[in-house]
C-alpha cells in the first residue's frame, strides 16, 4: 500500500512521518503523585515495545515525572498538558521529547509563542490533539454537532496558531469515539495538510468492545496509507494497548518483524484441545522475531492442504497430530509433545 506523504519529524531517537515506520504509542494511567509505579509502568511498556510513551502534567508537581521516567526507560517521551503553557515550558525544560497541547486553549499568543519558540530551540514537536469534546464554542455554533469537518477546521486553528510563530514541528489527532466520525476526520485531515497524523479511536471502550472499535477505525485508514503513530485506547492496562496496535499492525502487513499466526475455528472433526493449543502457541511466540508464517490447525482436512503456505504448522488428529513444513508432513507427534516439538522446528528455521 502506498503511504500518504507527510512530513518528516525528528521525535527524541526516532522520527514520524515520511517514510519512518508507524509508531506505537501508550498512556501511563497511573496517578501522577505515584512517581514509582508510573517508572514502573513506563519500564513495562518499554519491555512491550511501546515506541512512545505519554503521560499526564495535571499541575506543577507532575512535572517530576519527567526525569526519572526518562532515566528508567530509552522511549521518546510525550508530556500531556492542559490549559497552562507553564507546565509546557517546564516539560521542555526537563528535557520532554514531545509535548501534546492545544495551543487555542493556553491563553493570549504571547503564551503559544513562549511555548512554540521553547520546542523549537531544543527540536521538540508538538502535537495538537482534538477530540469530539473538545471543540471551541464558535465552531460547534457554526456545524452544530461535532461532526469530522467541525473537528478539522479546530485541528486547522490550533496548527494556525503555531505556524503564525515559524513552528511546523506538528503532529495531528483528530479522535472521537463514534468510529465513522474518527474515520473521515482523518481522511479530511489527510487532504487538508501533510503533518503526521497520530490515529485513535478516543474512550474506545474496555478491551473487547475497544479492541474491536479501534481495529476498524485505525486499521482502515492504514490500509489506505493515513496515518504515521497509533493508540489503541483502552480501559485496561496500558500493555494490552500496545499488544492490540502491533497484532492491528501485524494484521495488515504493516509489521513483518514477527511471527503471523493462522489457526482454524475448530469444527466436529477436532479431536484435540486445538483452542487451548492455539493460545498457548501464540503466547510462545510473542517474543520471536522471525517473520513466518505458523499454522495451527485442527485436523489433516484443513491441515497440510489449506495451510500449505505456512513456513510451520501443525495439524491435530486424536491424540495426536502432524508437524508440517510448507504442505509437506514431517512427521506424527503425541499430543502432549505439539506445541515443544512445533517450538523446536521454528527454532530451526
Amino acid at each position: 500500500m502506498e503511504r500518504r506523504k507527510s512530513r518528516k519529524i525528528k521525535l527524541g531517537n526516532t522520527y514520524i512521518g515520511g517514510d519512518s515506520d508507524i509508531l506505537v504509542q501508550s498512556m501511563l494511567n497511573v496517578p501522577s503523585t505515584d512517581i514509582d509505579g508510573s517508572v514502573q509502568q513506563a519500564k513495562e511498556l518499554a519491555a512491550a515495545g511501546c515506541q512512545v510513551i505519554r503521560f499526564a502534567i495535571p499541575n506543577e508537581d507532575a512535572l517530576a515525572l519527567v526525569e526519572p521516567i526518562k532515566e528508567a526507560v530509552d522511549v521518546p517521551l510525550v508530556a500531556d498538558i492542559h490549559f497552562d503553557y507553564r507546565l509546557a515550558l517546564g516539560a521542555v525544560e526537563r528535557g520532554i521529547d514531545k509535548i501534546r497541547i492545544n495551543p487555542g486553549n493556553i491563553g493570549d499568543e504571547s503564551r503559544v509563542k513562549a511555548v512554540a519558540d521553547a520546542c523549537k530551540a531544543k527540536n521538540i514537536p508538538i502535537r495538537i490533539g482534538v477530540n469530539s469534546g473538545s471543540l471551541e464554542k464558535n465552531i460547534l455554533a457554526k456545524y452544530g454537532s461535532p461532526t469530522p469537518e467541525a473537528m478539522v477546521e479546530s485541528a486547522m486553528y490550533h496548527a494556525s496558531l503555531l505556524e503564525k510563530f515559524d513552528f511546523n514541528d506538528i503532529v495531528i489527532s483528530i479522535k472521537s469515539s463514534n468510529v465513522e466520525t474518527m474515520i473521515k476526520a482523518y481522511e479530511l485531515a489527510a487532504e487538508r495538510c501533510d503533518y503526521p497524523l497520530h490515529l485513535g479511536v478516543t474512550e474506545a471502550g474496555t478491551e473487547r468492545m475497544g479492541i474491536i472499535k479501534s481495529s476498524i477505525g485505525i486499521g482502515s485508514l492504514l490500509t489506505r496509507g493515513i496515518g504515521d503513530t497509533i493508540r489503541v485506547s483502552l480501559t485496561d492496562e496500558p500493555v494490552k494497548e500496545v499488544f492490540a496496535a502491533f497484532d492491528i499492525l501485524k494484521a495488515i502487513g504493516l509489521k513483518k518483524d514477527c511471527p503471523y499466526l493462522i489457526s482454524c475455528p475448530t469444527c466436529g472433526r477436532t479431536r484435540i484441545d486445538l483452542v487451548g493449543l492455539a493460545k498457548q502457541v501464540e503466547e510462545r511466540l510473542r517474543d520471536c522475531k522471525k517473520p513466518i508464517k505458523v499454522a495451527v490447525m485442527g485436523c489433516v482436512v484443513n491441515g497440510p492442504g489449506e495451510a500449505k503456505e505456512a513456513d510451520i504448522g501443525i495439524a491435530g488428529g486424536d491424540g495426536n497430530g502432524l508437524i508440517f513444513k510448507k504442505g509437506e508432513i514431517l512427521r506424527k507427534v503425541d499430543e502432549k509433545d505439539l506445541l515443544d516439538e512445533l517450538m523446536k522446528e521454528i527454532e530451526k528455521l
